[in-house]
């Protein structure tokens, strides 16, 4: 089916107004980024003094400083990979659980994920850091975090992977069951693979709101790297500058997180590909 036959095709004169409006549009956009940057240099925002311990390796308070968020973007890794490691665990049992067991312990998992997934991270990160000690247990600040990003994203990935097993054709699961296959190694070799790979994107774009969401480790004092970059600001008085270094540093990592999904997506296409000329391939030399 065409697409003109689900909408009409602009005319002529449609194009001109669209074009026209991207020009309007173009420009203004442009007057507007101009009259910032017009407004930051009156402020004396491009200035050496500002700029200076962020990119000139020859100032005094380059080498403190880079150190100083260095170490902070070591702590937001660090805390970041924990939770994705665990929020991944949980979350893939937790998805499981409500796609096998049975109606009554279902409901109950069904209660906890909601019950997370509506309480704020923020709140389920104060929370940890308050009951953490009540409870006797004397750990690092950095665990409250990772427990409260674990808890809130745990309860997101178990639905993107339940909405990846549902997903798939019914005939998947029974076609497995013919050939005598138990209903775990039904899910662990058949499905579950194949949810993973149907819902990655929506995996890798959760696993970068849990990097982003380490930013909220300042709230209860843990030394993540947009705390670092605070710290860095009470002494040298330069917010604008530090904070577009922190937003480009995150905007790098997360666009290699990005990068790395499209790759592995790609090589688990091809292998799908090379799998299934394979098979054919076999079945002729075999006929032979």
């Amino acid at each position: 089916m065409s697409d003109s036959v689900l909408y009409e095709a602009p005319g002529p004169r449609a194009r001109l107004r669209a074009r026209y409006a991207s020009v309007i549009t173009g420009l203004v956009l442009l007057a507007v980024f101009g009259w910032v940057i017009y407004r930051l240099a009156q402020g004396g925002e491009f200035t050496y003094e500002k700029w200076g311990p962020l990119i000139d390796p020859t100032n005094e308070s380059f080498t403190p400083l880079w150190t100083l968020l260095g170490k902070g973007l070591g702590n937001t890794l660090l805390a970041a990979g924990w939770s994705i490691l665990f929020s991944l665990v949980i979350g893939t049992v937790l998805a499981l659980t409500r796609v096998t067991a049975a109606a009554w312990y279902r409901w109950a998992v069904v209660g906890v994920i909601e019950l997370l997934r509506g309480t704020p991270v923020v709140v389920l990160i104060f929370f940890a850091y308050q009951a953490l000690p009540v409870m006797g247990l004397d750990l690092p600040v950095m665990w409250s975090l990772v427990i409260g990003l674990t808890a809130y994203n745990c309860v997101i990935i178990a639905e993107i992977v339940r909405a990846g097993i549902d997903s798939l054709p019914k005939g998947q699961s029974e076609a497995a069951y013919a050939v005598g296959m138990r209903r775990g190694q039904v899910m662990f070799n058949v499905l579950l693979p194949q949810a993973f790979r149907a819902m990655l994107p929506a995996l890798i774009s959760q696993l970068v709101v849990v990097l982003k969401d380490t930013s909220l480790g300042f709230t209860i004092s843990y030394p993540e790297f947009v705390q670092r970059g605070e710290t860095a600001i009470e002494n040298l008085g330069n917010p604008i500058q530090l904070y577009l270094f922190i937003a480009l540093i995150f905007i790098v990592i997360n666009y290699t997180l990005s990068k790395l999904a499209v790759y592995t997506e790609r090589r688990l296409s091809r292998g799908r590909k090379s799998s299934a000329t394979a098979e054919p391939e076999s079945a002729a030399t075999t006929g032979d």
